[in-house]
């Protein structure tokens, strides 16, 4: 068959048109085997290695404050499992201090809801939070993309993501969603027992059983965490008055209730709760050994652990085996060099 010279357009302009397409280099997230299907809709933020690093380089950069001062690295540092470690509460611009300790980030495609109290619904949006915070960064949206524009690198940077130059609030967001989604924790020594590469120690393997009769119903396995709000008996800070998810959803039963975060890497994701009170492991396992009784406790703490001294060394054991150093150290995750 002849081709007709209109016909040799056309296929040029579909040839044209699919390099344009694809001038970004796909990624992939690939789920952990045994693990659950991720809750994030890949279809609407799909994931390259240029919206990768156009989100990793937001993701260290102070720019995003209103003052350049302070970037979500400052209070998600990579070796200690992106969260810090060196105050109990998240530091500010101006030396401002908010009311909670700063939450890991890691194995984002598997959570529905954010923050401490749930009150973000969606990891395209949470970042919104702590940009405009007072307490954080203290910045608006508009201002930022405002900033970002002005630059030298980020309009590239947007350019080698999206197709064009243009820099919006949306793309900004899931540019740092791309950058966050790749946060994945999987290859501690934990999993490399479940893939039977290696096998626990008998201290190790003694904390696993304790841990699946006292912990494992909130903190669920593999990820190690769950979408519910406990109350896990802490009294209430009242230099803080965190009421917790209440100040969401106006319930009461919702009072002091929290999200329950994930213990992957838990060794170096101290100081630990909400408002980062325990320093130590063995200070939140000697908390949850000795609950009383509390109407507000659900059904899972009501019961004492009753653990001996032995047997909360061997649970902490058991809790070190979450570490994986790979991911800590992963050099992808860690301040992009010019």
């Amino acid at each position: 068959m002849k081709i007709k010279p209109k016909h040799i357009l056309l296929l040029g302009i579909t040839i044209s048109l699919a390099f344009a397409i694809n001038k970004t280099t796909p990624l992939y997230l690939e789920t952990p085997k045994a693990w659950p299907k991720p809750h994030y809709d890949f279809s609407k933020n799909p994931l390259t290695e240029e919206g990768f690093q156009l989100g990793r380089n937001l993701f260290y950069d102070p720019i995003l404050s209103r003052d350049s001062t302070i970037s979500c690295a400052s209070c998600h540092l990579q070796s200690t499992g992106f969260t810090h470690v060196d105050h109990s509460l998240s530091h500010g611009i101006e030396g401002k201090i908010g009311t909670r300790n700063s939450m890991t980030l890691m194995n984002l495609a598997w959570s529905k809801s954010f923050m401490w109290d749930g009150g973000i619904n969606h990891l395209d949006v949470q970042p919104l939070n702590p940009i405009t915070s007072p307490v954080e960064m203290g910045e608006t949206l508009e201002h930022l993309v405002s900033k970002l524009q002005k630059t030298e690198k980020y309009p590239l940077l947007f350019e080698k993501a999206f197709g064009d130059s243009k820099i919006t609030g949306q793309r900004l967001l899931k540019a740092l969603s791309q950058f966050e989604l790749q946060l994945v924790s999987s290859n501690s020594k934990y999993d490399k027992v479940m893939r039977k590469e290696v096998i626990f120690t008998e201290q190790e393997q003694n904390g696993y059983k304790l841990f699946k009769t006292n912990c494992a119903s909130c903190h669920n396995e593999p990820l190690f965490n769950s979408e519910k709000f406990e109350n896990n008996g802490l009294a209430i800070d009242t230099t803080l008055n965190d009421i917790g998810r209440m100040k969401i959803t106006n319930k009461q039963e919702d009072y002091l209730r929290f999200k329950v975060p994930t213990l992957r890497n838990v060794q170096f994701t101290f100081p630990y709760m909400h408002d980062g009170r325990f320093k130590t492991l063995t200070e939140v396992v000697k908390h949850y050994n000795s609950l009383g009784k509390n109407k507000r406790l659900p059904k899972q703490l009501a019961k004492p652990m009753k653990l001996s001294d032995n047997e909360r060394v061997d649970l902490v054991a058991f809790l070190k085996t979450l570490t994986d150093t790979e991911f800590l150290f992963d050099k992808r995750f860690s301040f992009p060099k010019e």
